[in-house]
C-alpha cells in the first residue's frame, strides 16, 4: 500500500471504529466530564477494502522480525507519526497450520515484535500502540485456512 492508501484506510477505520464514552457528571463539582474516545481492547473486524494489511514474512516457528521485513514498515511508520490517530492496535494474525492455543501465542509474539520495532526504530510513542493476537480465528482467506496471506499483521487506527 502507498502512504496515500493507508492514511485513508487509517481515516475510514477511525470513523468506524471510534468508542465515544458518555459524559458523566462529577458528583462533587455538578460539572460534566467530557466525552472522549476510548480504546478497544478486543479485535473487532474492519471491512476488507479498508483494512492496512501488512505481509510481514517470520521464519517458521519464529516471533523475530527479520531485518528484510523492517524496510515494509518504513511508509507505516512514517503515515502513524502523520496522522490524527491517538492509539494504533497492532492485530497478529496466522494460518490454521498448528494448535489453535499455538497459533494465538505465536500471533501475539508477532504483534509485540512489530510493535517493539515501531516503539524503538521508529519512535512511535509505546502508549499509542497496542498488540493483540488472533491466531487463525480471522482469516484473511476463508476459503484457504492455511493461505500465506491469512499469515498477516493488521493494523487499525481506534481513536
Amino acid at each position: 500500500m502507498s502512504a496515500e492508501e493507508i492514511a485513508d484506510a487509517f481515516k475510514k477505520q477511525k470513523t468506524r471504529g471510534l468508542v465515544i464514552v458518555p459524559a458523566t457528571q462529577d458528583a462533587t463539582s455538578g460539572n460534566a466530564t467530557s466525552v472522549i474516545p476510548a480504546a478497544a481492547k478486543e479485535y473487532t473486524a474492519v471491512d476488507r477494502e479498508d483494512q492496512v494489511n501488512i505481509q510481514i514474512s517470520f521464519d517458521f516457528d519464529s516471533a523475530a522480525l527479520r531485518e528484510d521485513q523492517k524496510v515494509k514498515l518504513a511508509t507505516l511508520c512514517e503515515v502513524m507519526k502523520s496522522v490524527d490517530v491517538s492509539v494504533f492496535q497492532i492485530v497478529g494474525h496466522t494460518d490454521s497450520s498448528g494448535s489453535a492455543a499455538y497459533n494465538e501465542r505465536l500471533s501475539l509474539l508477532r504483534a509485540q515484535e512489530v510493535k517493539h520495532h515501531l516503539v524503538s526504530d521508529c519512535g512511535i510513542p509505546d502508549n499509542r500502540l497496542e498488540a493483540i493476537g488472533m491466531g487463525e480465528s480471522a482469516p484473511y482467506d476463508e476459503t484457504n485456512p492455511r493461505a500465506d496471506t491469512n499469515r498477516r499483521v493488521e493494523f487499525q487506527a481506534l481513536g
